[in-house]
C-alpha cells in the first residue's frame, strides 16, 4: 500500500489477480496467478478470516521488489459473491487516520495533533493519539471483515488482545481522557455491525462493561475498488 495525499483515500500499488489454492499457517497463501505461476503471499492478517476467503475465490496482490523481504507478494483483496474486501488489517490504521486529517470522522476533529503507536496501558501501544493543550483522546482501531448471516461482525476469533485494549481504553477514561474504539468495516457489503458474541463472549462482555463507562463506540464503512481504499460513511451500531 502507499498513501495518496489527494483527499482521504490509499492508493492500492498496481494489483495482481490470482487465485486462491490455500492459506496456511495464518500468513501464508499460495496463489495462481493468470500466467500459470504459483506463488505463496504475504497475509497480513493474523485472524480467521471466515467469509473472506476460501480455496478458488478471486484475490489480488501487490508485488514488493524488496531483497529483505522473504516474500515478494502481499495478499491485499479477496472477492466474495460480489463483495470486495480488504483482509490486509494494517490498512484500516492508514485509512482511519487519513479520514481523521481530512475531516471524514466528525466525532474526531478538533485536535492539534496526531500520532500513530504511542505506549499507553501495560505495554500496549494506541494506534492513534489525539491531542489539545489540555486533552487526550486515544483511539484503538479495529479492522472488520467477518460476516455472520446478514450483519458484519467483530472479531472474527478469540481475541485476548482486543479485550486487553478495551480495559486499557477504560482506564484511560479514569485518568480524565477521551477514549474511542473504531471499527472499520473493509468490505463491500452494506450490511449493519454487531459484535460476535458466539465467537468471543469474553471480548462481548468486556465491551459492553467499558462502554457503559465512558469508553465511545464509532463505526465506519469503507469503499473499496481496485485503485483505492477510503472511509465512506458513519455506520448506525
Amino acid at each position: 500500500m502507499q498513501r495518496n495525499t489527494k483527499g482521504n483515500k490509499m492508493q492500492f500499488e498496481k494489483l495482481i489477480y490470482g487465485k486462491l489454492i490455500k492459506r496456511y499457517k495464518r500468513f501464508l497463501a499460495d496463489i495462481i496467478l493468470e500466467n500459470g505461476d504459483e506463488v505463496t503471499a504475504h497475509v497480513p492478517n493474523s485472524g480467521a478470516m471466515t467469509s473472506c476467503i476460501e480455496p478458488n475465490c478471486d484475490v489480488w496482490l501487490t508485488f514488493h521488489d524488496n531483497p529483505k523481504r522473504k516474500l515478494k507478494y502481499t495478499l491485499e483483496l479477496t472477492k466474495m459473491a460480489e463483495n470486495l474486501i480488504c483482509t490486509n488489517t494494517g490498512v484500516a490504521n492508514k485509512i482511519a487516520i487519513e479520514a481523521i486529517q481530512n475531516g471524514v470522522i466528525k466525532e474526531l476533529q478538533g485536535y492539534k495533533s496526531l500520532k500513530p503507536e504511542q505506549k499507553y496501558g501495560q505495554n500496549s501501544r494506541i494506534d492513534i493519539l489525539l491531542e489539545n493543550e489540555n486533552e487526550k483522546c486515544y483511539v484503538e482501531v479495529k479492522s472488520v471483515s467477518l460476516r455472520i448471516d446478514d450483519y458484519l461482525a467483530f472479531p472474527d476469533a478469540v481475541t485476548s488482545r482486543g479485550t486487553k485494549h478495551l480495559n486499557e481504553l477504560y482506564e484511560m477514561t479514569l485518568q480524565g481522557h477521551r477514549a474511542v474504539m473504531l471499527y472499520i468495516i473493509q468490505r463491500t457489503d452494506d450490511l449493519p455491525f454487531r459484535l460476535a458474541k458466539e465467537i468471543d463472549k469474553k471480548y462481548f462482555e468486556a465491551f459492553n462493561e467499558v462502554t457503559t463507562k465512558g469508553v465511545e463506540v464509532l463505526v465506519y464503512q469503507s469503499c473499496i475498488d481496485f485503485e483505492n481504499i477510503k472511509i465512506d460513511k458513519k455506520v448506525l451500531f
